[in-house]
This record gives structure tokens, C-alpha cells and sequence, in this order.
């Protein structure tokens, strides 16, 4: 008996010991700063065309991309555990370099539309923004219809681009002259093309000729209209890539709730 005692006893006290040396472990370890913040998750590649300020464009003094985007996405990585590089691509190159897996996302002011849906999977919408068109200060274009039969400049493929070509469908159902649409590589393009006198008005994300009229205040380029649309950006993906369709809509909610989101949102269009 007192042998089987003596065995429960020492049972007994190496369960303590075992016990006592677990809760210690983490106290020491906090006391000498050993709880490290858990390594990002995985590394991603975002693109975007950057001549489409103020969401994205080339810093002059740095030379790396910068804009609205291009915080957001490092907003979103950094809420949501991972990390993320910006390149900068051409418009038409982007949602091929998702199809090569040059690239992870497309941060690049992409309006979420059926057609694309086809080939991308979205994020839950970022942004709201609209079409609207600009003229110089003299012309006697003062309202849209007052484009029938004009000559716009538009980003090809962009959303501005297929508002055109809506437009010039519905003028020539009303029995109008169409529109003349002139398709351009860059944003940056289509505004020194209306400022040579190659177009008569530019079609193009409101936000968009918003930024160029605060860069260029002596353009006398106006905005006589508000936008004729209302459409809305999400960041494109691979349809396959689930994983990362989580982590951004999770980074995405979070700096919404936390509010970085407005930070950002007044940092680069001011108060809403």
C-alpha cells in the first residue's frame, strides 16, 4: 500500500511540475518580447495602369506607383495578412497578366461590368463613380445631346469607351448623327488630345477629369453636366483563386470598419 502510495505521490507532483512549467513559458516570453506579430500569409501581385489619377499614377519624385489604389490594396494587405507589390502595366495588358499569373489582383479603377464578370472574379465594390464628359470652356457643346454628331475622346476598352458607344447607338436611334469616337492608349491621352483640338469633348471616369482639372487649373476645361452613369470599382482575380477572394473582401470590410478606408478616401477626394 505504501508503495502504490508512493507511486501516486510522484505521478502527483510531475503533473504539477509539467503544469507549472506550461503557464510560465508564456509569461517569460512576453516578459522578454518574444510574441511575434504572425508572418504574412502569402505575397501578391497587383497591376494597374497608372495615367488614371488620382486612383493610380507615377510618383514624379519617386518614380513607384501611387494613387487611391495603390494605398488601398497596401491597406487591404496589410488588414487582411499578406503582402502586396504594385506594377505598373498597360490598360489592355492587365486582365491578361491575371490569365498568365504575371499578376494576383487589378487595382486599376476597373468598373465591374457582366462582361468581364466573364472572364475575372470581383471584389465586393470599392468605389462609386459615374461617366461624365469635358469641354473647353468656349465650346457651344452645353449639353449631352449637344454631342450628336461630335467628335470624343475615350480610353479604349474602358467604360468611358462603351458609354460612347452607347451614346452614338441612341443618337442614331433618334435619327441624330452618331458619334465620332476616337480611341486612345492612355487617360493621359485623351486629354491633351481635347487640348489640341483633336476632339471636341472627352468621355471619362468623373473622379478622373475631376484630378485633371485640379492639376491643370489654367486648362479652362469644364465639366457642364453631372456624371450621365453611376457604376461602381472591385479588384479583379483568377474565378479559381478563392483563398485570395477572401483575404481581400476580409481586408476590404475591415479597413471600411475601422475607418482607413475614409482616411484614404479624404486624403485623395476630400470629405464625403
Amino acid at each position: 500500500m505504501k508503495k502504490r502510495f508512493a507511486i501516486v505521490s510522484l505521478i502527483v507532483l510531475m503533473v504539477l511540475s509539467l503544469v507549472a512549467g506550461c503557464t510560465k513559458e508564456p509569461e517569460h516570453a512576453a516578459a522578454n518580447g518574444d510574441d511575434e506579430p504572425e508572418a504574412p500569409a502569402v505575397k501578391l501581385v497587383a497591376v494597374g495602369e497608372c495615367t488614371f489619377a488620382p486612383f493610380e499614377f507615377v510618383d514624379e519624385e519617386t518614380g513607384k506607383p501611387a494613387g487611391f489604389d495603390v494605398d488601398l490594396i497596401q491597406a487591404i494587405a496589410e488588414a487582411a495578412n499578406f503582402e502586396v507589390e504594385y506594377k505598373n502595366l498597360d490598360w489592355n495588358s492587365l486582365i491578361a497578366a491575371l490569365q498568365t499569373k504575371e499578376a494576383d489582383l487589378v487595382v486599376s479603377g476597373m468598373t465591374i461590368t457582366d462582361e468581364r464578370a466573364l472572364e475575372v472574379k470581383f471584389s465586393d465594390p470599392y468605389f462609386e463613380s459615374g461617366q461624365a464628359w469635358c469641354v473647353e470652356e468656349d465650346s457651344p457643346i452645353k449639353a449631352l445631346d449637344d454631342l450628336s454628331g461630335k467628335t470624343v475622346g475615350v480610353q479604349i476598352n474602358t467604360t468611358g469607351d462603351y458609354a460612347a458607344q452607347k451614346l452614338d447607338e441612341k443618337f442614331k436611334e433618334e435619327d441624330k448623327p452618331g458619334l465620332s469616337i476616337k480611341r486612345l492608349e492612355r487617360a493621359a491621352d485623351v486629354f491633351n488630345e481635347l487640348k489640341v483640338g483633336g476632339v471636341d469633348a472627352v468621355i471619362s471616369d468623373l473622379p478622373v477629369i475631376q484630378e485633371y482639372l485640379k492639376n491643370n487649373p489654367d486648362s479652362n476645361v469644364i465639366i457642364p453636366e453631372p456624371a450621365f452613369t453611376v457604376e461602381y470599382y472591385g479588384i479583379a482575380m483568377r474565378k479559381q483563386d478563392k483563398d485570395i477572394h477572401g483575404l481581400v473582401n476580409k481586408g476590404l470590410a475591415t479597413i471600411k470598419a475601422n475607418g482607413k478606408y475614409d482616411e484614404l478616401y479624404e486624403k485623395y477626394f476630400g470629405t464625403r
